[in-house]
């Protein structure tokens, strides 16, 4: 198979979903599935992608679809389906909503593309994760969620404003669920290797932290919908790392099976990302008060995983 002869299957053809076709195509990854319940939407914004195709420059090749037929044998299929957040609702609002959404597409997406990698991006993440991992029966390396390449990005996103230094400079770690028990780490996170704790004062990594936290809520609150570009190209960037099998390490939702001292929740962790999905959950110290902030939002992704009984 010849580069850019890869499948990508997008299902949700929404704002993120097409996000992620858009960047998917631009960065020459992979040809794209759209998938969508809604006729005439993946159709018509996968045309409006291939009409750009001439002067982008790029020959993979898009299919817009109601049905799951033309997404068989897809290398990844990203799952963004479920209704958006709208101003006032929790992540957890979502939750008996796109749980019927995420099983009935994962049961479509294991039938069609067996040997697929999934990446789900639907709310409330990490018990979507779950959901996909449970109803799939797929092994734990390929059922992953993207949440923290999102969280960190909008973290080190801060971080620069705050500093006015080049977002290329910037690493920075969050780990934990997909809402307001995730535990960003400002001991691991630098600014060309020197600590942020180094660089800020504690109240002003504080606000940051509070801010990457709320990162959603704040955009949710000046859109009236979910965020897209940050989101799908977060997602994007996982898809290149998986394609182009490059160990990359990212802070990704995963299955766990004892590492951090959790077993059988779906939580986010440091994850090196390569062509079987999840290669390595990366272990780090944590001090007593992460660890404590990691078994709490732990704690949270199961009271949802267990009203929905996964």
């Amino acid at each position: 198979m010849g580069i850019g002869r890869r499948k990508v299957t997008v299902v949700g053809a929404g704002n993120v979903g097409a996000t992620v076709a858009q960047r998917t195509v631009e960065k020459r990854l992979a040809d794209v599935v759209l998938v969508d319940i809604v006729e005439g939407v993946p159709q018509g914004k996968a045309l409006d992608l291939a009409e750009a195709a001439p002067v982008e420059g790029y020959d993979c090749k898009l299919t817009g679809t109601n049905s799951y037929s033309e997404t068989a044998g897809s290398d990844i299929v990203v799952i963004t389906a479920g209704i958006p957040r709208k101003p006032g609702m929790s992540r957890d609002d979502l939750l008996k909503t796109n749980y019927g959404i995420v099983k009935g597409v994962t049961e479509q997406v294991a039938a069609n593309s067996p040997n697929c990698i999934i990446i789900v991006v639907s709310n409330p993440l990490d018990a979507m994760v779950q959901t996909a991992y449970r109803v799939s029966k797929f092994p734990r390396n390929r059922v992953i969620g993207m949440a923290g390449v999102l969280d960190s990005a909008r973290f080190r996103a801060f971080i620069g404003m705050e500093l006015k230094v080049s977002v290329e400079n910037i690493h920075a770690f969050v780990l934990g669920g997909h809402g307001d028990t995730m535990v960003p780490l400002p001991r691991y996170s630098t600014v060309s290797g020197i600590p942020i704790t180094e660089l800020m004062s504690r109240e002003t990594i504080d606000r940051l932290v509070q801010r990457t936290r709320d990162g959603g809520a704040e955009i949710t609150g000046l859109l009236k919908t979910s965020a897209w570009y940050a989101p799908g190209t977060s997602v994007v960037e996982m898809i290149d790392a998986i394609l182009n099998d490059r160990k990359k390490i990212l802070p990704c939702a995963v299955y766990l099976e004892g590492e951090y001292g959790l077993s059988g929740v779906c939580v986010g962790v440091p994850a090196k990302l390569g062509a079987q999905g999840v290669e390595q959950v990366i272990e780090i110290t944590l001090t007593l008060e992460e660890r404590a902030a990691l078994q709490k939002s732990a704690g949270a992704v199961r009271e949802l995983a267990d009203v929905i009984g996964v």
